[in-house]
């Protein structure tokens, strides 16, 4: 039986790996390193957070992003955006500095072993017990359809996060719906790659954010509006920096916050390219979609005014963020997620201060703990919060009197093949929350 299995490769999981192997924890990862970053993001895309805040956690300090890119000579600096592929290859080199042994095993079961602790089974036929278990599965779970699109075939609709490859609606009408970073982003890469893109938004202004203020700033100016990871302002410092702050709030106040703060909103760097090509239908709520012959979809909207209008396309992308809910986890036991105590009214798991559920042993990191702890668990910024303070949770778990079980020996997995260096390639989580908004 294992100390503890990290499900999930993303830079939570990897994170909460490198602290546990350097605690000396008898650790199983399980996940394709970097899986959402390398599968599911548009190439062209871009970082929307500032290079120095999106490290991934080791307990020295010594993989950050700075590191790898001096290693790899790439350039990088407070106010440039960083190009997705970069952070990406970034990634893939941290699992192979600081985690041993990341399997690329799917799993497809987690569960209670009748001894203590969970079994866990993976879609590659092993099936492998352990004392604890850290679920990082990221945001691709938990990807949000507006009802009125959930009819519709693939072929002519998909999500933000699933639509790797752009150049294929070359030459289409598509309209993107939303108006966060990973529809603004991907509206303005669709016009560059010559689709008639669209934006339709319930919102009735598109928000942006302005360039980031330099790191040197008067005594004065930096009191008044502070760095973070997050960008600038008390607000967003709290939310950075003091997540544990934000847990002692009421259960109603918490899923509020996690709702509305940081809220949609486009990049600086990405205003003049987005104006410039992409138009922008606002205040339309969307009331119904079907296919028509073409094949086509017929959009239904209505207008803050009540005035209804219909609206024609190849194909609709839903920008429309992520939710993060125990009931669209399917690969958890149900008997398990429907006996963890949820966040007030939500179907988020209520953590400890150390990321434990209500059940022991099963820990939960990235999205599904941002209504516990606030809008940082849906940035690359939260896994230095979360990867320490969950291996002490797990640490303190297991010096609790667990059942040994017999372990059986695993399987032969090859280690994938090493990726080629950094590539200087071009965006939730939330975050939404989309992936695209870091």
């Amino acid at each position: 039986m294992y100390d503890l299995v990290v499900v999930g490769a993303g830079p939570y999981g990897l994170s909460i790996a490198a602290h546990a192997a350097a605690a000396g924890l008898d650790l199983r990862v399980l996940g394709r390193p970097m899986a959402s970053w390398r599968d599911h993001m548009p190439e062209g895309m871009f970082l929307k957070s500032e290079p120095w805040s999106s490290n991934l956690s080791d307990p020295a300090g010594d993989h950050t992003l700075a590191a790898y890119c001096d290693a790899h000579q790439v350039h990088t600096a407070h106010g440039r955006p960083l190009p997705i592929g970069t952070f990406t290859d970034y990634g893939l080199w941290f699992g192979r500095q600081a985690v041993p042994g990341i399997e690329e095993q799917t799993v497809t079961e987690a569960g209670p072993h009748p001894g203590g602790g969970y079994r866990l089974r993976t879609a590659e036929g092993e099936v492998l017990t352990s004392r604890t278990v850290a679920l990082a599965v990221g945001v691709m779970p938990f990807a949000h359809i507006p009802e009125p699109l959930r009819r519709l075939p693939p072929e002519l609709l998909s999500h933000s996060s699933g639509r790797r490859d752009l150049s294929t609606l070359r030459g289409q009408e598509v309209v993107v719906i939303g108006s966060g970073q990973a529809a603004l982003e991907t509206a303005a890469l669709l016009a560059e790659l010559g689709a008639h893109a669209q934006v339709v938004a319930r919102a009735g202004g598109l928000r942006w954010n302005t360039p980031p203020q330099p790191l040197d700033r008067g005594l004065l100016r930096s009191l008044r509006d502070p760095h973070c990871g997050l960008g600038t302002g008390w607000p967003s410092w709290v939310w950075s920096e003091a997540p544990w702050a934000v847990r002692r709030l009421p259960a109603a106040a918490r899923l509020h916050i996690a709702a509305h703060a940081l809220g949609p909103a486009g990049a600086w760097w990405l205003r003049e390219r987005f104006e410039a090509r992409v138009p922008v239908l606002l205040g339309h709520r969307l009331r119904g979609a079907a296919a028509v012959s073409g094949p086509r979809v017929r959009l239904e909207l209505t207008a803050a005014s009540g005035e209804t209008r219909s609206l024609e396309a190849d194909h609709i992308v839903a920008a429309t963020g992520f939710g993060p809910g125990l009931d669209r986890l399917d690969l958890l036991d149900p008997a398990v997620r429907e006996g963890l105590c949820k966040v007030g009214t939500g179907q988020a798991p209520e953590l400890s201060s150390c990321f434990e559920s209500s059940r022991p042993g099963l820990f939960f990191a990235g999205l599904l703990a941002a209504p516990s702890f606030g809008p940082s668990m849906r940035f690359v910024h939260g896994a230095t919060f979360t990867a320490s303070r969950l291996v002490h949770g797990v640490r303190r778990r297991l010096r609790r009197r667990t059942p040994r079980i017999p372990q059986p020996a695993p399987p032969v997995v090859r280690p994938a093949a090493a990726p080629a260096g950094a590539a200087a390639q071009g965006a939730a989580d939330p975050v939404v929350p989309s992936l695209t908004d870091n």
